[in-house]
């Protein structure tokens, strides 16, 4: 019977569904800002990197962990923005691993996640504790609110907002694979690129002029921008080959 009060009691210390926030935050966040601005990319030049992480710490702590919004983190944001290269910004959806292969960390184009602010917070999940008190019981270890719990959670507030200074900063050609398109500054876009990319296995579920990438390609044209479409375009079919060299689809023939 004492095992079974010392697990019921676990289950009651987890008050959310969620992965609590990641252990050593702090030092994995400031780690990937300095490198960042020492070797990922030094042409953002220098940047605070304590004052980024109290800034990040800031927006959510001792708050309702329900209750975070994207402007909350609008310091943070200031502090460690940046200029994104004309016509090397590339958005994705479903996809994140292999657009990182593509961009190779902003060496080709630069995702969100190749920004100094998308590298701060990529893979990593965080929340607060409300009214707590005293420095260890700040953040919560323990679970953290998903999306199905509730909408205004930390991360999905951080990276709304990541989204949209993302796409307020960018200009020139714009590899354009989401629907954020009202943050999109049209005066800054000369041309949105759409790749369409399958799994290697299957299924063949969108491609262009067809099914959502169709209303993507006539909500953008209906908005005034220039738009080409591609499906499976080869530079990224060939990262997909390496991972898959057998596959029917890699031989030479297919290209």
């Amino acid at each position: 019977s004492i095992l079974f009060m010392n697990n019921f009691s676990e289950v009651q210390g987890r008050k959310w569904k969620g992965e609590g926030t990641t252990r050593n935050l702090e030092s994995i966040t400031i780690g990937r800002c300095y490198d960042y601005i020492r070797l990922v990319n030094p042409d953002v030049g220098e940047k605070n990197c304590s004052e980024l992480w109290e800034a990040f710490r800031n927006a959510f702590i001792n708050k309702d962990p329900c209750n975070i919004q994207p402007q909350d983190f609008e310091l943070f944001f200031k502090l460690s923005l940046h200029a994104i290269p004309t016509g090397k910004s590339l958005f994705w959806e479903n996809n994140q691993l292999l657009v990182n292969s593509f961009s190779s960390r902003a060496r080709r184009y630069m995702t969100l996640g190749d920004t100094l602010f998308g590298f701060f917070g990529d893979f990593l999940n965080w929340c607060g504790q409300e009214n707590s008190t005293g420095k260890t019981l700040r953040l919560d270890y323990e679970s953290c609110p998903t999306a199905e719990e509730c909408e205004n959670n930390a991360v999905d507030a951080f990276w709304r907002m990541a989204s949209m200074t993302f796409l307020q900063s960018v200009s020139g050609i714009s590899f354009f694979a989401d629907y954020e398109i009202p943050y999109l500054q049209k005066d800054k876009i000369s041309q949105v690129v759409i790749w369409v990319v399958d799994d290697i296995e299957g299924p063949n579920i969108d491609s262009c002029g067809y099914n959502t990438v169709q209303i993507l390609e006539d909500r953008l044209k209906s908005l005034g921008y220039d738009v080409t479409c591609t499906d499976n375009y080869k530079p990224v079919m060939f990262l997909l080959c390496l991972d898959n060299p057998d596959h029917s689809k890699c031989t030479l023939s297919s290209f």
